[in-house]
This record gives C-alpha cells, sequence and structure tokens, in this order.
C-alpha cells in the first residue's frame, strides 16, 4: 500500500500572488479547510507545502502555500499532483477503500476460483465500476454494489464477487 495518497492535480495559477487552482482527486473538495500541508511531487522530488489559505472556485480548490507569493514561485509546477500522508487522509467509514489500495487486489468467485485482477476504479457517480482484467484477456466491468462485491480482505488482498447475469456474456 502507497504511503502517500493523492487529493489533487495542479491545474494552472490562480492570479498573480502565488495562488493556484486544484483539480480535487478526492470525493470531498472541502477537505482541503482540514489540511495544514500537502506533499508536492515535483516529478526530481517531493516538497512539503504549508496551505496559507483555501477557498473554492466550481469544483477546484484554490490554495495559497506558505512562502510561494508570485505567480514566477509557482508556475513551474502546474501539472503536479498533491499527495497527502495517510495519517492526513481522511478517515474512511465501514466497507470503505482508498482506491490506491484496491488496485492489484485478486478478484476470486463466489467457488473461491482466481478471476484475475482489479486494475482500475471507475467513479461514476453513482456507484464505482471496477475494471477487472480477468485471467482469459477479457475486461470484466464490474458495479461496486453489495450484490457483486461479497467480501473485501485488504490484508490477504483479496476481493470476493458474484458475476450478475449478463455481465461476463460475449
Amino acid at each position: 500500500m502507497d504511503d502517500l495518497l493523492q487529493v489533487g492535480a495542479i491545474t494552472q495559477t490562480h492570479g498573480l500572488r502565488g495562488e493556484v487552482k486544484v483539480f480535487p482527486t478526492t470525493d470531498d473538495v472541502k477537505r482541503f479547510k482540514k489540511l495544514k500541508e500537502v506533499i508536492l511531487d515535483t516529478g526530481k522530488e517531493k516538497m512539503v507545502l504549508e496551505i496559507e489559505g483555501v477557498r473554492f472556485f466550481k469544483q477546484f480548490a484554490i490554495l495559497k502555500f506558505k512562502g510561494f507569493d508570485d505567480i514566477n514561485d509557482i508556475e513551474r509546477y502546474k501539472g503536479k499532483n498533491l499527495f497527502v500522508t495517510r495519517e492526513n487522509a481522511v478517515k474512511l467509514k465501514k466497507d470503505e477503500y482508498f482506491i490506491a489500495d484496491l488496485i492489484d487486489v485478486k478478484i476470486y468467485d463466489e467457488q473461491d476460483a482466481y478471476m484475475g485482477v482489479l486494475k482500475d476504479v471507475i467513479v461514476t457517480g453513482a456507484n464505482d465500476v471496477y475494471e477487472i482484467a480477468l485471467e482469459d484477456g477479457r475486461t470484466l466491468l464490474l458495479p461496486a454494489i453489495k450484490q457483486c462485491v461479497l467480501d473485501v480482505d485488504m490484508e490477504q488482498r483479496k476481493m470476493k464477487v458474484h458475476v450478475l447475469d449478463g455481465l461476463l456474456d460475449e
């Protein structure tokens, strides 16, 4: 499991005073209000940035980092991702998981037969959809609902699923 979890990506600068527009990759954009710091992955290094100010514009968070007071200071970080440590991550409810933790979980059917590996989670708004790379080379798109996801064991990195009729038909 990754020690860092992505919470957003800097899309562009905002104004001339060093603010950036951040596209959130978290379910709750308002979580930025509670964050004191984020980790910026520059591609070469990871920098801890202290958050000085937060406001919101449409679906974006507008962040101001301490020590970045001019557009020229921050412009080179456009397109870079922002992360938090697990300690600063939101607390999950029962049966909730971070997407990063679900990737590469092994998938088994109700009879405990190996099916494949979870490769991606598609966030649709209604319910997530798990993209599973099956052993035979096909892809299964499985809705992340209680009728389909029977058990998740994160320690064993194993998920037991029920495939609804019609999802695997050719």
